[in-house]
C-alpha cells in the first residue's frame, strides 16, 4: 500500500517529479564528473610514465617532490653518463620537459635512445622524426583535439611544427620533440628535466635507489623508484583534490537536502486533505512520516540514476573535445558512494515536511482548501 501510494503522489505533480530529479541528478552528475577527471588524469599520467620503461627516475632538486610536475631543466647532461657506470644500471635517459598548457607538456627525447629503453613508440601514422628542427610527434587523443593530422601544422611554445608522426600514446608524452632542438629553443643546452634509468635487474630498484641517495654524487637529486613515483600521481595523495572532492559532495548534500525539502513542503500543502483523509482512515503519524521519506528517498534513487547517465554524457563531451587536455573515465565504484550521499540528502531533506505531515490535525486537513 504504502509503495503505491508514494508512486501515485509522484504521477500525480508529474513535472514537480521531474524538475526535483533533475536538479538532484545535476549534483550527481558534478560529483562523478570530478572524480572520473580526477582519476582520469592520474591513471593516464601513471600509464604513460610506466611506458618510459625506465625502474628508476632522477629528478633535480629544485624539481617539486610532489609528481604532478617537473619544474625546471636543471640537470647537467653529464650526469646521464655518470649513472650509466653505476652498479646494475643497464642504460639512463635524459629527456627535457616544457610545459604548455596544463597538463600537457612537450618533451625532447632522442628517439633512438628511447626505442633502447621502452621499446619506441607505435605509430598510428606517418612515423619517426625527419626534420629534428621543425617535426614533432603527436599521440591519437592530441590529434583528435587538435583535429591533426601527418603533414598539418600545429603551433606550439609560439612556432609552427609539422606533424612527422600520430603515435598510439601511454608512453612518455602526448607532444613529443628532438631533444636537441626542445634545449636550443628553451636555451638549455647540454641540461635536461629528468633522467630515466633502466636496471638489468627490476626487482632491485629499491635497492639501488637506497644506494644512490646515500651516495654524495647524487645528493642534489630526487631519487624514486618508478613504482613510488607514479603513486604520488594517486588521487589520494593529492591533498588539493581530495579537498575539493570533498566541497562538491557537501555541495551535492546540500543541494540534494534543498530541493527535497523545498519539493517535499510542497508537496504536503497540497495534500493536506488527502493527509487528512489518511490519519482519519487510522493512519499513524510514523506511516505519515513513512510515506514522505520514502517519496523523498525514491526521488533521490531516480536522480542518483540520471546523475549517472548524464556523467556518460559529460564523458563522451569531454572526449569529443578535449580528449588530450582532460582524459575523463568512468569511475564505478563511486556509484554507490554517489547513492549514498544522495540518499543522505534526500532522507534529510524530508524529514522536516514529513514530520509537519504528521502533526496535522486530521479534521483540519478534512477543512483545508
Amino acid at each position: 500500500m504504502t509503495a503505491r501510494l508514494v508512486w501515485e503522489n509522484l504521477k500525480h505533480k508529474p513535472m514537480r517529479s521531474l524538475l526535483s530529479v533533475l536538479l538532484i541528478g545535476v549534483p550527481v552528475t558534478l560529483v562523478l564528473s570530478l572524480v572520473g577527471l580526477s582519476h582520469g588524469l592520474s591513471e593516464d599520467a601513471q600509464t604513460r610514465a610506466r611506458g618510459v620503461g625506465a625502474d628508476i627516475i632522477m629528478r633535480g632538486a629544485s624539481t617539486s617532490k610532489v609528481a604532478i610536475s617537473f619544474s625546471g631543466t636543471t640537470i647537467n647532461e653529464k650526469y646521464i653518463g655518470l649513472i650509466g657506470q653505476y652498479p646494475h644500471v643497464k642504460m639512463a635517459l635524459g629527456v627535457v620537459v616544457h610545459p604548455v598548457e596544463l597538463p600537457l607538456n612537450v618533451m625532447g627525447v632522442d628517439l633512438g635512445e628511447f626505442r633502447r629503453m621502452s621499446g619506441g613508440f607505435t605509430y598510428l601514422a606517418g612515423g619517426p622524426l625527419r626534420d629534428s628542427d621543425n617535426d614533432v610527434l603527436i599521440d591519437k587523443f592530441y590529434a583528435a583535439q587538435r583535429h591533426a593530422q601527418v603533414g598539418s601544422t600545429l603551433s606550439i611554445m609560439g612556432r609552427p611544427w609539422r606533424v612527422s608522426g600520430i603515435i598510439q600514446g601511454g608512453k612518455l608524452a602526448r607532444i613529443v620533440v628532438d631533444k636537441k632542438r626542445l634545449q636550443f629553443l628553451d636555451g638549455v643546452s647540454g641540461k635536461v628535466t629528468v633522467i630515466y634509468v633502466k636496471l638489468d635487474n627490476p626487482a632491485l630498484a629499491d635497492q639501488v635507489v637506497e644506494q644512490l641517495r646515500q651516495d654524495e654524487n647524487w645528493a642534489d637529486f630526487n631519487i624514486d623508484t618508478m613504482e613510488a613515483f607514479t603513486s604520488m600521481f594517486s588521487v589520494n595523495n593529492i591533498e588539493q583534490v581530495r579537498i575539493f572532492t570533498y566541497v562538491v559532495i557537501g555541495i551535492g548534500v546540500l543541494i540534494g537536502f534543498a530541493v527535497v525539502c523545498l519539493s517535499m513542503y510542497m508537496a504536503v500543502l497540497q495534500r493536506t486533505r488527502e493527509i487528512g483523509i489518511l490519519k482519519s482512515l487510522g493512519g499513524s503519524n510514523s506511516f505519515i512520516l513513512r510515506i514522505v521519506v520514502i517519496e523523498a528517498l525514491t526521488l533521490g534513487l531516480f536522480g542518483t540514476v540520471l546523475g549517472i547517465l548524464m556523467s556518460y554524457g559529460a564523458c563522451w563531451v569531454i572526449g569529443a573535445l578535449v580528449p588530450a587536455s582532460i582524459p575523463m573515465i568512468i569511475v564505478y565504484s563511486w556509484w554507490p558512494i554517489a547513492l549514498v550521499i544522495t540518499l543522505a540528502g534526500t532522507g534529510l531533506g524530508s524529514l522536516y515536511p514529513g514530520l509537519s505531515a504528521a502533526r496535522h490535525d486530521p479534521i483540519e486537513a478534512l477543512a483545508y482548501e
